[in-house]
């Protein structure tokens, strides 16, 4: 069997009402941090009871210490003082400070319907210790070999690029034009590459131009 070792939190301060609302948030912050979210209110609720009553009833001073104890399966909250004095229950439904819109000083009647068990004891000869439990819930977290495996994402590695590739362009094979009345028949084969001479274009007379003579030719 695996033991587990308790966990513990301590606070000493000075019972009075600006002290008490620290302590409540010290309390709730703690328990966030043991992943005991499920305690909060119980104990926050509990440590304001018992902190009222240090500020309200123990003399000779309300100096004191809260104490938290997380173990597998409770949690216990502890208040000490310097007041030798044991406290009382006192029925809850006589009691002037139970209304119901009251926040604080209904005392130890709150904190036994709030917790699974409470109690006091003498602490050495000038003080006393007043507690309660809660039961812990329990905390499941994976175990290692049972958690989840992140599975790496595989890419195919992308095609390799050839610098410096020609581009493989398509040849189109040349087409002559053979311009009309080049003395090319129509749908006779020009060699691709050999354009066609076309026939001179006649020569017009105008002012200060002359034709050529025409040669006469001996009949």
């Amino acid at each position: 069997m695996i033991s587990h070792p308790s966990r513990h939190c301590t606070v000493e301060l000075q019972a009075l009402p600006s002290r008490i609302g620290q302590v409540r948030r010290i309390v709730s912050a703690q328990l966030r941090y043991w992943h005991m979210d499920a305690l909060i209110d119980r104990a926050a609720l509990g440590v304001t009871e018992l902190l009222s009553n240090v500020h309200r009833h123990a003399r000779p001073d309300k100096s004191c210490k809260v104490e938290l104890e997380l173990e597998p399966d409770r949690l216990t909250v502890s208040v000490r003082d310097n007041d030798p004095r044991l406290p009382v229950l006192h029925d809850a439904a006589h009691s002037p400070d139970a209304t119901p819109l009251a926040t604080c000083g209904r005392g130890l009647a709150m904190v036994a319907a709030v917790s699974e068990s409470w109690g006091a004891r003498p602490d050495g000869e000038n003080g006393k210790v007043v507690w309660f439990t809660l039961t812990a819930p329990a905390v499941v977290r994976p175990h290692p070999a049972t958690a989840p495996r992140r599975v790496a994402e595989v890419r195919p590695a992308p095609e390799p690029v050839r610098v410096g590739t020609p581009a493989q362009v398509p040849v189109v094979p040349v087409v002559p034009v053979v311009p009309v009345g080049s003395g090319v028949a129509r749908g006779a084969e020009v060699p691709v590459g050999v354009a066609p001479v076309a026939s001179a274009a006649p020569m017009t007379t105008g002012p200060g131009l002359q034709a050529p003579a025409r040669s006469a030719v001996p009949g």
